[in-house]
């Protein structure tokens, strides 16, 4: 169990210095000008040649791969001599157009991200994994019948329309803000309680689905059979070794599911006015901010990367028969 779990953060790792030497090599040698963003059209010779030493780039691409990676390490200066700006480790660049390095922007924003699609998973997990359990317990029946019939209405409606149905008629639930936690726990959980209805109901319908095929699968195994023959309870079969099976597959669905939510809430926040990662993406990309674009890549492939190994490693708690060499 200890050399798997070693093998897959080996891979992991490799995966994310991957990602970060691909995305950095997409952004920085792409055709966009950065000193024409800062500057803008009226700029001198001079001028541009002051805000390409700043920010090193005029330095040659082999360079600036190697100053990004110090800065990740051990930090880096950005300015010319008359106005250094220190940058510490883990450094992930300077913003081009809201004058931040772009750790501080990326500390802002992920906790927002973090509390929307930590609170909503919370919803969809337990009204899905209960609703598709019941129904897979009972299928064929007229309760199985109108909650399938339920989730196929909700996802076929696309979720932009109804955050917006939310946000412009739910006027009963608290107004949408984000208070950090620490700060004030209330405030924190009533300003995301209707993003987290919102997304968590609308993906509890996908959960439920899921739930209950799983259970459909696991009622008709043989060691249920098996443990009914010998005699225990219904109930016991079907919540603790029913159950418990059927999670491994929604385990796995959840956590590449969260980690792509995680990279891409653009809709929720917003819709609902809050300033996570995805308002920080679309900002950066309408602004042609490359360091920041690099940044939440980068945030977006280390959540997949460490879920799907939380994922691998949960299969051996969640299914008995699965076994790690």
């Amino acid at each position: 169990m200890l050399l798997y779990i070693l093998r897959r953060c080996l891979t992991a790792v490799s995966v994310i210095v991957v990602t970060l030497i691909a995305s950095f090599m997409l952004f920085f040698v792409a055709p966009t000008d950065p000193v024409g963003v800062i500057c803008g059209l009226r700029c001198t010779p001079d001028r541009i040649a002051d805000i390409n030493a700043s920010l090193g780039l005029d330095k040659p691409v082999w360079e600036q791969l190697l100053l990004f990676l110090q800065g990740i390490f051990v930090g880096r200066e950005f300015g010319s001599a008359g106005a250094i700006i220190e940058c510490a480790a883990p450094c992930l660049g300077y913003s081009y157009t809201l004058g931040q390095p772009v750790t501080s922007l990326l500390a802002q924003a992920v906790p927002v991200t973090v509390s929307v699609i930590g609170g909503a998973a919370v919803v969809y997990l337990i009204v899905g994994v209960l609703t598709g359990s019941i129904a897979g317990r009972r299928r064929g029946t007229p309760a199985d019948r109108l909650v399938v019939g339920a989730t196929l209405v909700t996802n076929s409606m696309p979720y932009f329309v109804v955050a917006l149905m939310v946000a412009l008629y739910a006027t009963f639930l608290p107004t949408s803000q984000y208070t950090p936690l620490t700060q004030n726990p209330f405030m924190w959980a009533s300003g995301l309680l209707a993003a987290w209805l919102t997304l968590g109901f609308y993906n509890a319908a996908q959960y439920t689905r899921y739930s209950r095929a799983s259970m459909i699968e696991s009622l008709g195994e043989d060691y249920i059979r098996t443990a009914r023959a010998k005699g225990i309870s219904e109930r016991r079969v079907v919540y603790r070794h029913g159950l418990r099976s059927s999670l491994t597959p929604v385990a796995s669905v959840f956590g590449v599911d969260l980690a792509a939510q995680m990279a891409g809430a653009i809709f929720t926040e917003s819709i609902f006015g809050l300033n996570g990662l995805g308002v920080l993406t679309i900002r950066a990309f309408n602004q042609y901010d490359l360091p920041v674009l690099m940044g939440t890549v980068l945030v977006g492939a280390t959540v997949l990367v460490v879920m799907n190994l939380v994922v691998d490693i949960l299969y051996t708690f969640l299914d008995p028969r699965v076994r790690l060499s």
